[in-house]
């Protein structure tokens, strides 16, 4: 099987094409649909991240945590 060529960055950053380059038959989508998050939320996340200085992914990965666990603890 061959490879893609790679892809030229000064090409690509002079915008020009690099699809040349790419294995269009083997795209795929993916599965997963996209959930939208309100900016609100995100501004508050990255609020709280700031404040403790961690990034917005840690708050969440925590808050989620905690939030499994308090659910399992309740059953």
């Amino acid at each position: 099987m061959s490879r893609p060529t790679a892809l030229p960055d000064a090409a690509f950053d002079s915008g020009k094409g690099v699809t040349a380059a790419l294995h269009l038959s083997r795209a795929r989508r993916s599965l997963q649909e996209q959930k939208r998050v309100p900016s609100w939320m995100i501004e508050s996340l990255d609020r709280e991240a700031g404040r403790l200085g961690v990034t917005r992914q840690s708050i969440i990965k925590v808050w989620l945590a905690e939030g499994l666990a308090q659910t399992a603890f309740e059953k």
